[in-house]
């Protein structure tokens, strides 16, 4: 259940997901344009964002003439163009995402300073030592 407030410079959707309510203010113009869609018998006018969950219902009807009137009126109320509805496409397929993060060093290995790795500890065997004294 949500509820639509309509201004002409932005649009308020009072909404509750998973029992949080929220208010969802979006521009006018961030909107696509106004647009008829064939349901059945009748036709429904929304107003088209690029987010579908944003897509607002406006009204509709099955008289074409009286859908054609409303179309022109919310156009020009919210100054957007007016859209053709084509037939739904398919999603785009998912694209892989390759990952270059993933050959990093994790987050807690990058804050310590590289340790550099010692093939062996220098041994000196069979060797006179020298000491220096005063």
């Amino acid at each position: 259940m949500r509820q639509v407030e309509l201004h002409r410079e932005h649009v308020v959707l009072r909404r509750a997901v998973l029992g949080m309510r929220m208010a969802v203010n979006v521009r006018v113009s961030d909107f696509l344009g106004v647009a008829v869609r064939g349901i059945d018998d009748a036709q429904m006018l929304v107003l088209v964002h690029r987010d579908p969950a944003l897509t607002i219902p406006l009204g509709s009807s099955s008289d074409a003439d009286e859908i054609a009137a409303a179309w022109q009126m919310w156009s020009e109320i919210f100054q957007l163009p007016q859209l053709t509805e084509e037939a739904p496409r398919e999603p785009a397929a998912r694209r892989r995402r390759r990952n270059v993060i993933s050959r990093r060093r994790p987050k807690f290995l990058v804050r310590r300073r590289a340790g550099f790795p010692r093939d062996e500890a220098s041994v000196h065997r069979g060797e006179r030592e020298i000491i220096a004294r005063d």
